[in-house]
């Protein structure tokens, strides 16, 4: 499953940052950090090279980074009497990868100090995608456990019952990262600010 921030040609971007904060729960989530290299000796050029190398999200647009995520559960149905089943438990296991763009060549001062405020901006805003996946994964573990089907001896209808309540689940995901993404990338939004400081200084 994936969550990409995209903007036409050269305006796509993605942002990262620890899931630190979250509440603790009998699980957490891994975090990895993958870079693509970037070159340019100004904002404008390393902008380019973005828009060159980021990664693809779809046939021809490229975004500046990329959350991915890979979700698997360990999930117990029991058996009831009467002939009803049970799932009495769920645990999950979720890697969230964040792809960042990193410069391959040591910066000026001045451009180092302006791609610094660039990528920190942009961890932060990936920071709610992370965020808001979690919470995804909490929400599917909340309606799992206890979800039980009558007459269901084989545990096929509690199942089923399942797939439908998580495709609900993962709509609204992917709507709140999108409505998320369409804020900050509007005209005078955190990401579109941190553009223009990388490319402009200011």
């Amino acid at each position: 499953m994936k969550s990409s921030i995209r903007l036409h040609w050269l305006v796509g971007y993605l942002v990262l940052a620890p899931l630190s904060a979250l509440a603790q729960t009998t699980w957490q989530p891994i975090e990895q950090i993958q870079t693509y290299p970037i070159t340019g000796d100004s904002g404008i050029d390393l902008y380019a090279s973005i828009g060159q190398r980021g990664p693809k999200v779809g046939r021809e647009v490229r975004a500046i980074a990329h959350t991915n995520f890979k979700l698997t559960w360990t999930r117990k149905y029991e058996p009831q009497p009467g002939g009803a089943c049970t799932l009495v438990s769920a645990k999950p296991k979720l890697i969230i990868t964040y792809l960042l763009p990193r410069p391959a060549s040591p910066l000026s001062p001045d451009l180092k100090r302006k791609w610094d405020i660039f990528i920190t901006g942009v961890r932060k805003h990936e920071q709610v995608h992370g965020v808001i996946i979690v919470d995804m994964v909490r929400e599917i573990e909340r309606v799992s456990v206890g979800l039980s089907a009558a007459n269901d001896p084989k545990c096929s209808k509690v199942r089923a019952d399942l797939q439908a309540k998580l495709g609900e689940i993962s709509k609204a995901q992917r709507k709140r990262s999108s409505d998320f993404d369409r804020m900050e990338m509007s005209e005078g939004g955190n990401v579109h600010q941190l553009i223009l400081n990388l490319v402009n200084g200011r």
